[in-house]
């Protein structure tokens, strides 16, 4: 993991929030019947909740998944995201060592 590129994606409040909210399914309403199975949040349910715009939704996903921080799986014409729980953390154990 690269610790610059994962801070950067955190940096941002919005960003951060988002990984908040994804701790708990619970924050976002229930899956559709057809996406019962789909692991994480649909992306649509992320940008109703942060209240932005579609691309500046997209571009911020892809900006916490470049990071390793949140993992995207397709479904049809969906995408569903999930914390990479191992990889944050591994980001914090990082953080830990190297500013203690």
């Amino acid at each position: 993991m690269d610790i610059d590129q994962a801070l950067a994606a955190i940096g941002n409040p919005q960003r951060r929030q988002i990984l908040i909210w994804l701790k708990d399914r619970a924050n976002f309403p229930p899956a559709l019947p057809e996406h019962a199975d789909a692991p994480g949040v649909c992306v649509g349910y992320i940008q109703d909740k942060a209240g932005l715009s579609q691309s500046t939704i997209s571009t911020y996903m892809k900006t916490l998944k470049d990071a390793g921080l949140v993992r995207a799986d397709r479904h049809g014409q969906w995408t569903f995201y999930q914390r990479e729980e191992a990889a944050i953390a591994a980001l914090m154990q990082a953080l830990a060592e190297d500013l203690q």
